[in-house]
């Protein structure tokens, strides 16, 4: 489903649609490929900016549940476009587990709809939209939630994980 957006198409997925392809660096400049996550299922989420409110509180809620997300077989990573640097100083602060992928251009993110245009107090701007998916072992996306809410998103994407049958 595509909505249009400043007159430019937005991507939106859906259930069963083909998680688009990324290949970018990790908080210690790795490059980590999605292909790199085949054959398991794998939460991507994507948040506008390391240690800000809502985006410490949904990385420590997801890091929080990390091993029951691994007993599931399921990784966790957070797409924003901070840097390497960001993402570290980030990690060691919270002490989170799982990777941070750096986005500065936002080209995943437009590929996941994650990218555009937003309203935040009434005002529009365009940003990263607060978006997390659900990719089955098949490379397919289960589930996707955009415009979510930081407090409580990853409970109900363990929730979703674990009633999941599309995730095998």
């Amino acid at each position: 489903m595509s909505s249009t957006t400043a007159g430019k198409p937005q991507t939106r997925l859906a259930p069963g649609d083909i998680a688009p392809r990324f290949t970018v660096a990790d908080q210690d400049g790795n490059k980590v490929a999605l292909t790199g996550f085949a054959g398991a299922p794998l939460v991507v989420y994507f948040y506008p900016a390391d240690d800000t409110p809502g985006c410490t509180t949904e990385a420590c809620q997801f890091n929080d549940n990390l091993s029951v997300f691994q007993s599931s077989g399921a990784s966790v990573v957070g797409i924003s476009p901070d840097g390497s640097e960001s993402h570290r100083k980030f990690r060691a602060k919270y002490g989170l587990q799982f990777p941070l992928l750096s986005d500065p251009d936002h080209k995943v993110m437009a590929s996941y709809g994650a990218w555009g245009e937003k309203t935040l107090y009434g005002r529009k701007s365009v940003g990263v939209i607060r978006s997390t998916f659900l990719i089955g072992a098949d490379g397919r996306i289960v589930r996707a939630w955009y415009n979510v809410r930081a407090n409580g998103h990853a409970a109900k994407v363990l929730e979703e994980l674990s009633k999941s049958s599309g995730i095998s």
